[in-house]
């Protein structure tokens, strides 16, 4: 199967909260399209289609508009703009969440089931301006998901009348993956496990990323995420462009917070805290049994750099395939869904000076696009 390395579609929005969302689905129907089909296909699969769907999936829509009504009228924009049942929107930023209810609502715990849960990996690194060459600070990640989702992620610019604009990573859709905004406030998130997951319900993830993006304090960012109550553990990186970041090992109901060592912060998708493995148990490692030596591979490259890095040192250490296919950098292979997992994109920011660099596919490619808070998309040499 041979998938897409084109540079992901940018667009640029503004207006209302529903007008912003009307431009996104019109403008993106396709991808939107192919989002919703991909996660409504998983709720068909486990029993869930149609109305049953639906009504579970409206759920968290209530508790979405609980957190912020103007995000239940950017979705419904996008619907409308998609021309799609609104549901399916949700269930694009809800994806995680949705998708465990219906598996513990079916009973379905069987191999067929199980081999349906969300397990996006991630491998993730902040160097601070003290080990940058440019003093400047550097945010990036690699994305593992679905290898199809290469067709469907997308570069989403974001003007607000409200709030610093922003700049967000994610799949056509859905209002925020990662990114960084005005303010100079950044983040990435990584799939964590633990045995307290599922056990009350919280705000979707996608949802306390967008908050994040939103947030013209640094301190309000760490609230956000430290703060609002989840359905499931999440590792989430955060950074300010002056020159501070902290990791947050997320549980439902707990945060666990790591600051850098040595100028760097490098995080894959296991519990590292001390505090955090004597009060929980991680349950992630047979899902990401490479974390371990992702995160130790990219940390020992990022220090035999030396001790003036630039986004290329990131980018070279996130190009990382050691072991590979269960490697920092992943080529297309058969995953734990009906389809193939992969790193589906490598993203480079710094927020300080307002772009974010993204390359489809980094295993089958090396072309970065840069996207700005200012210019047009540029694809670098």
């Amino acid at each position: 199967m041979s998938f897409s390395t084109d540079p992901f579609p940018f667009l640029s929005v503004s207006g209302t909260p529903y007008e912003r969302g009307r431009q996104h689905g019109s403008t993106l129907a396709k991808r939107v399209r192919r989002s919703a089909a991909l996660y409504n296909g998983t709720l068909d699969k486990l029993g869930f289609g149609g109305e049953r769907g639906n009504a579970l999936i409206r759920k968290f829509a209530a508790q979405i508009e609980a957190f912020g009504a103007h995000y239940v009228e950017e979705m419904r924009g996008i619907a409308d703009g998609a021309e799609l049942p609104f549901e399916q929107v949700v269930m694009i930023n809800a994806r995680t969440e949705v998708i465990a209810e219906a598996r513990r609502l079916s009973q379905a715990e069987t191999q067929a089931a199980a081999a349906l849960a969300t397990k996006d990996g991630c491998t993730g690194a902040i160097i601070l301006p003290g080990r940058s060459s440019a003093g400047r600070l550097i945010h990036g990640q690699n994305w593992d998901w679905r290898a199809e989702c290469a067709e469907t992620a997308i570069v989403l610019r974001v003007r607000r009348d409200d709030g610093p604009d922003f700049v967000t990573f994610v799949e056509a859709g859905g209002l925020a993956r990662n990114g960084f905004n005005a303010a100079g406030i950044a983040i990435t998130a990584n799939y964590l496990r633990s045995d307290r997951d599922y056990s009350q319900t919280g705000v979707p993830l996608a949802l306390i990323r967008r908050k994040v993006l939103e947030q013209e304090h640094f301190a309000l960012a760490i609230r956000t995420v430290a703060a609002t109550p989840k359905s499931c553990s999440n590792n989430m990186m955060l950074s300010h462009a002056d020159g501070v970041a902290i990791d947050f090992e997320c549980a439902p109901d707990e945060s666990f917070a790591l600051s850098p060592s040595h100028g760097l912060l490098v995080h894959a998708n296991h519990f590292t805290s001390m505090a955090a493995l004597s009060k929980l148990r991680d349950t992630g490692m047979a899902d990401s049994p490479d974390s371990h030596y992702r995160d130790l591979r990219v940390r020992e490259a990022l220090e035999a750099a030396g001790t003036a890095l630039t986004p290329d040192d990131l980018k070279h250490a996130l190009f990382d395939d050691f072991g590979k296919p269960y490697s920092v950098c992943r080529p297309p292979r058969p995953g734990s869904h009906d389809d193939l997992s992969a790193t589906v994109a490598m993203v480079v920011m710094e927020p300080g000076a307002g772009w974010m660099e993204v390359a489809p596919l980094p295993a089958l490619n090396r072309v970065f696009t840069r996207y700005s808070l200012t210019h047009e998309p540029q694809t670098l040499a």
